[in-house]
C-alpha cells in the first residue's frame, strides 16, 4: 500500500515555490540593474520603516529596511511601479539618498509585520543605536559573571518576536560594557557560532548559537555599520555608536569572510577606558618624573614602542592631555582616530589622499608646537618626523620594536644618520600591558624555592636598589573563583610595565657605531631605569599582578 504524506509534500512544494520566487527576483534585479535582497534574511531597521507608513507601504509595495544617516536602502516590489517610484521621490524631496533593491512578495510581507513592533528599540541616526539606560542598568545588573551574560543572549536567542535580534544585540553590547570588554568576536565555525569577549586583553568564550540567528545579528550590524549586505566574499570595516544617557561609546566593525560565513570582530571605542592620567599609567616614581621633565621640553622627539595593544596610543594620549594648554598647538596624525581629544586638532591618514608622510609635511605648515605621527613606518616619515624635531617642534610617534633599545637601531635601518639621532630624539620607551589581581579577592601565600630564585636573578640587574623591596617572602594570586567585583576572573583592570632609554653621552657615543639593541641596552644601564621585566618583577612584590601573568607578557626566563 502507498501513503502520500500530503502535508509533508505540501510543505516541501511551497519551500521550492519560495525559493523559486527569490530566484526569479534575484534574475530581474540584474535586468532593471539593481541590488536584489532577501529581506528574511535582513535585520529592519526600525527607524527606516517609520519613514513610510504601514498603510502607504502595502500600496506601493515599498519598504525601508535601512538607514545610515541620510543613506536609505529601499526594498521594492518592482522598480518600474509608478506608486513605488512616487515613494521614493517623495523620500528624495525630504533630502534622502535611497539604494533600491529587488525584493519578493513573501520577503515584503515578512517586513510589513515589523510594523507591529516599531516601539521596542530605536536607531535614530546615522549608525547611531540607542539603548535605553534603564536597559542597560538592568542588564548590568543581572551580570554578576560572565555566565550570566551567555544565560541572557540564550533567553533573547529563544525569543519568537522580530525583536529578538535587538534584544540579543543589546544583551552583547550591554555585557561588553558591564564586564569592559575592549572587544566582542563572533566567530563562524562548523556547527555554531562562537562569541568572545576581550577582557583585559584576554579572550574568554561567552557562548555559541545558532548560524540562522547569526546571519540576522551580522545583517543588522551590517547595516548599522554602514556596510553592504549583499559582499560576502570581501572584508568590510565599519563604525556605529550606542547611545547611552546622551554619551555616545563607538564601536568599530571589522568583517572578514572565512570558511565557515563571515567572522566579525567590534572594536569598543569607550572615552573612560581612554582617559588615563600619566600618574595612573604605572610607571614607576623615577621615570615618571624623567618622562615629565622630557615631554616639557621645546623639542626633540619622545618615543614609545611595543606590539599591537601593548598601550602606546593611551601612553600618548595621556602625555598629550599632560601638557595640553590654551597657548600650545597640537596637531595629530593617526590610522585611525579611535579617540577625540578636547583642544587637540586631529587628522586621520586616507591611503589614498593623506598618507602619513603628505600629511606630516602639512602639519608643518601650519606651525605646531607639538606634533604626534602615529606611527613611523617608512623612511619618508621618519626623516620627516626626525627633521620637525630638529627644527623646534616637540614630535610624539610610536615604533614598532620589542624593547627601548631597539628603537636606535631600527631609526638607522630607517636611513636615520646616527649623529642625527643624538640631536633629536629625547627618549624611547617601551611597554607592555599586564592584567592587574582583582584587589578585592587576590591571595597572598609564600614564595616557593623556585619563583625565589628567578625573582632574586633578575632583581640582580637594578642598579637604583632602592626599587627593591628588602624581603621577597610572598606572593599574591588571583582567586581561583573570583569574585563580583572581577566577576568571576581574579584580575580587573590592566596595567603597563614599562622601560625607557634617555639621551645621554654613553649612548651617544655608542651610536656613532651602528650598535645593536644589546650594546645599546648595556650603555644604558647606568641611568638605573628599570627594563620592563624588572618593573614587572617590582609589581609582582607589591600585589599588583601576578607571576603567572608577567609569563604571559614577557619573556622573563630569556632574561640572563
Amino acid at each position: 500500500m502507498v501513503v502520500f504524506a500530503d502535508q509533508e509534500q505540501e510543505k516541501h512544494l511551497d519551500i521550492l515555490r519560495k525559493r523559486e520566487e527569490e530566484e526569479v527576483v534575484e534574475i530581474l534585479s540584474h535586468k532593471y540593474g539593481v541590488q536584489y535582497v532577501d529581506l528574511s534574511l535582513v535585520a529592519i531597521n526600525t527607524d527606516a520603516l517609520r519613514l513610510i507608513k504601514e498603510d502607504e507601504s502595502h500600496d506601493a509595495e515599498t519598504v525601508v529596511f535601512g538607514r545610515v544617516g541620510k543613506r536609505l536602502s529601499v526594498a521594492v516590489r518592482s522598480p518600474e511601479n509608478s506608486k513605488a517610484k512616487m515613494v521614493i521621490e517623495k523620500l528624495k524631496e525630504l533630502g534622502y539618498d535611497t539604494v533600491t533593491f529587488m525584493a519578493s512578495q513573501e520577503s515584503l510581507k515578512r517586513a510589513y509585520e515589523r510594523y507591529a513592533d516599531l516601539s521596542y528599540a530605536t536607531e535614530s541616526k546615522a549608525g547611531v543605536f540607542e539603548i535605553s539606560p534603564a536597559e542597560i542598568e538592568e542588564l548590568a545588573s543581572k551580570v554578576q559573571n560572565l555566565t550570566d551574560i551567555g544565560t541572557l543572549i540564550n533567553e533573547a536567542i529563544v525569543i519568537k518576536k522580530t525583536y529578538r535580534i535587538t534584544r540579543i544585540l543589546e544583551v552583547i553590547l550591554a555585557g561588553g560594557l558591564s564586564t569592559e570588554a575592549s572587544d566582542v568576536h563572533m566567530e563562524p565555525e562548523e556547527a555554531a557560532v562562537r562569541l568572545r569577549y576581550r577582557l583585559d586583553g584576554v579572550l574568554v568564550d561567552i557562548l555559541t548559537f545558532d548560524h540562522e540567528t547569526y546571519r540576522l545579528l551580522l545583517s543588522r550590524l551590517k547595516l548599522l555599520s554602514g556596510l553592504k549586505l549583499n559582499i560576502t566574499s570581501e572584508a568590510q570595516d565599519g563604525r556605529f555608536s550606542i547611545k547611552i544617557k546622551g554619551d555616545e561609546i563607538e564601536l568599530r566593525t571589522s568583517v572578514l569572510p572565512g570558511n565557515y560565513g563571515e567572522t566579525l570582530v567590534l572594536r569598543i571605542l569607550n572615552p573612560k577606558a581612554i582617559s588615563v592620567t600619566l600618574e595612573e599609567l604605572g610607571m614607576g616614581e623615577k621615570l615618571r618624573q624623567r618622562i615629565e621633565r622630557e615631554i616639557t621640553r621645546p623639542n626633540g622627539m619622545v618615543l614609545t614602542t611595543g606590539p599591537t595593544g601593548s598601550g602606546k596610543t593611551t601612553t600618548l594620549y595621556a602625555f598629550l592631555r599632560k601638557i595640553n594648554s590654551p597657548g600650545t598647538k597640537i596637531i595629530t596624525i593617526e590610522d585611525p582616530i579611535e579617540y577625540h581629544l578636547p583642544g587637540i586638532v586631529q587628522t586621520q591618514v586616507d591611503e589614498k589622499k593623506y598618507t602619513f608622510a603628505e600629511g606630516l609635511r602639512s602639519i608643518l605648515r601650519q606651525d605646531p608646537d607639538i606634533i604626534m605621527v602615529g606611527e613611523i613606518r617608512d623612511e619618508e616619515v621618519a626623516a620627516t618626523a626626525i627633521n620637525a624635531a630638529l627644527t623646534g617642534h616637540l614630535v610624539f610617534s610610536t615604533l614598532h620594536t620589542n624593547d627601548a633599545a631597539g628603537s636606535f637601531p631600527r631609526l638607522i635601518d630607517l636611513s636615520v644618520p646616527e649623529k642625527v639621532l643624538s640631536s633629536s630624539v629625547n627618549i624611547a620607551m617601551a611597554q607592555r600591558l599586564v592584567r592587574k589581581l582583582c584587589q578585592q579577592c587576590k591571595k597572598e601565600r609564600p614564595i616557593n624555592a623556585e619563583e625565589k630564585i628567578t625573582i632574586e636573578r633578575i632583581l640582580g640587574g637594578i642598579v637604583d636598589r632602592t626599587l627593591v623591596p628588602q624581603t621577597i617572602s610572598t606572593i599574591w594570586d588571583p582567586a581561583p573563583q573570583g569574585c563580583a567585583v572581577c566577576k568571576g576572573r581574579g584580575y580587573k583592570g590592566r596595567i603597563g610595565i614599562f622601560e625607557a632609554i634617555y639621551m645621554d653621552r654613553p649612548i651617544e657615543e655608542v651610536l656613532r657605531t651602528k650598535p645593536s639593541e644589546r650594546e645599546v641596552a648595556e650603555a644604558a644601564k647606568p641611568q638605573g631605569i628599570p627594563t620592563m621585566v624588572e618593573d614587572g618583577i617590582i609589581k609582582i612584590l607589591l600585589g599588583v599582578t601576578s607571576l603567572e601573568e608577567l609569563r604571559r607578557v614577557v619573556d622573563i626566563d630569556a632574561i640572563v
